[in-house]
């Protein structure tokens, strides 16, 4: 019989990831946002444990836990506060509180505190507990998100901030990638959408399966409907062979769909059917083929406001956004920007085989306080390129962009560079950083078209 626990938090998305959570670790879990309906749900039935924030909107965890100790219910309680003050955990202790924990919750230390309380319970009963039903538990490594947190972390390459706004997406991360949810993940450019899809299909049980990802700001309208779905020889000109679309290649696995506001109203109309029945036609085809996907979308645009104008369909927005992840802004992480600068700079020192030693104060002091509107993205093509340019041990002031470093003028016109060949690369990679991988802004920063700047790119293997 699976144990029941009641969770009561007024934060009804992290209480829905929460139950999500562990309901994947095979408890029965009730949500209540309210000391008052936490009564009711209390009265009504046995809980195993419940987990409960202190801050509530009609009264406290406090409150809730001398409301239990009067009607004798004995269900062992957990605290959960962002507010983590000393004096509010030994009231809670006192008051008969099994343990205490601070937001953002750390799913591992949340779980190892939970099977405690419920063995301590199963102790007092004269109940085995966990660890004498199956003593091997003590010798297994650490439970399978653990193991693929390490992978993942090695695979993508990446690290976690460490700021407040860094740990609460990471938690919900954590939290949604076991389920099966559509995600919608909204945030500006250059903050690592696609970074966070990736870490919750390596976080899911489709990791062995595709990870699909498509750009749809780069789909002809015409050709949707094929990437898609893909189509068969001779549906239409230029289709000179079958094709397999993204929802076939994606099948088992998860689709990604980038920058999900720009699909036209059309093709909006043919995803939302393919989602909602789970079954593709090819153009061309008169066969319909089941697929399997889990969708991760991604925008930087208001897709309510979308909505209103009549541009984005509202069914779709409620089936693609089963939750939602909000991405914060660099200068919403500012003490994460030296902990990111550093990490960067060891990529770039792999790939430019150079061997920086680090940041002079100067520099991480300007690094820290800019604002960067092209987020991460223009921190790491930043770091990039003063790497490439710093001749001693540390990045120095002169290194930097003077976008960033406020000494003047931001890049040199394109004729400068043009009559110089020995700095032209020099400079395109600037105007890169600068803008943060912008090509059209770089473009116009260099005085030359975009084509031209292709180009030159090409020339000089900048990704």
């Amino acid at each position: 019989m699976m144990e029941r626990i009641l969770i009561v938090d007024d934060d009804i998305t992290f209480a829905l990831m929460l139950r999500t959570w562990l309901s994947k670790h095979g408890f029965e879990v009730v949500t209540a946002s309210s000391v008052s309906a936490a009564r009711v749900a209390l009265g009504a039935g046995d809980y195993a444990l419940v987990l409960s924030d202190m801050r509530l909107p009609d009264q406290d965890g406090i409150a809730l836990l001398q409301w239990m100790a009067g009607q004798g219910i004995a269900a062992p309680v957990i605290v959960m506060t962002s507010y983590a003050e000393i004096q509010n955990a030994v009231l809670c202790m006192k008051l008969g509180a099994r343990d205490y924990v601070s937001k953002p919750v750390n799913p591992d230390e949340l779980m190892k505190k939970i099977r405690e309380a419920l063995d301590a319970v199963r102790r007092e009963s004269g109940e085995p507990d966990d660890k004498s039903l199956s003593r091997s538990s003590a010798k297994a490594p650490r439970n399978g998100s653990d193991v693929r947190s390490e992978q993942v972390a090695s695979k993508l390459n990446y690290i976690e901030g460490r700021s407040d706004p860094a740990r609460q997406l990471y938690e919900y991360i954590r939290l949604v990638a076991p389920t099966n949810m559509s995600v919608l993940i909204n945030g500006a450019s250059g903050t690592g959408k696609e970074h966070v899809a990736q870490l919750i299909h390596q976080g899911s049980k489709r990791a062995g399966k595709p990870f699909v990802a498509v750009d749809c700001g780069a789909i002809p309208r015409e050709l949707a409907a094929s990437e898609f779905f893909g189509h068969v020889k001779g549906s239409f000109t230029g289709a000179l062979s079958d094709k397999i679309g993204a929802f076939k290649a994606a099948d088992g696995g998860t689709l990604f769909l980038d920058e999900v506001g720009n699909l036209s109203y059309e093709t909006q109309v043919q995803l939302l059917r393919a989602l909602q029945e789970r079954r593709i036609r090819p153009v061309g085809s008169n066969r319909e083929i089941p697929v399997d996907i889990r969708l991760v979308a991604a925008t930087n645009e208001d897709l309510e406001a979308a909505i209103a104008r009549g541009t984005f369909r509202a069914d779709l927005y409620h089936r693609i956004n089963s939750f939602a992840l909000h991405m914060p802004e660099l200068r919403q992480m500012r003490e994460d920007i030296p902990l990111y600068a550093d990490f960067f700079l060891d990529q770039a020192n792999h790939e430019l085989d150079k061997h920086i030693v680090g940041f002079d104060p100067e520099a991480l002091a300007v690094l820290s306080s800019y604002d960067w509107p092209g987020n991460l993205r223009q921190l790491k093509n930043t770091v990039m390129s003063a790497t490439l340019l710093a001749a001693g041990e540390y990045v120095s002031l002169q290194d930097l962009p003077e976008e960033i470093t406020g000494r003047g003028a931001t890049v040199a016109p394109a004729p400068l560079a043009l009559r110089d060949p020995a700095t032209e690369e020099e400079q395109i990679r600037r105007a890169l950083a600068v803008t943060g991988g912008n090509k059209s802004q770089a473009a116009k920063l260099l005085g030359i078209d975009r084509k031209t700047l292709y180009n030159k790119m090409h020339l000089y293997g900048i990704e």
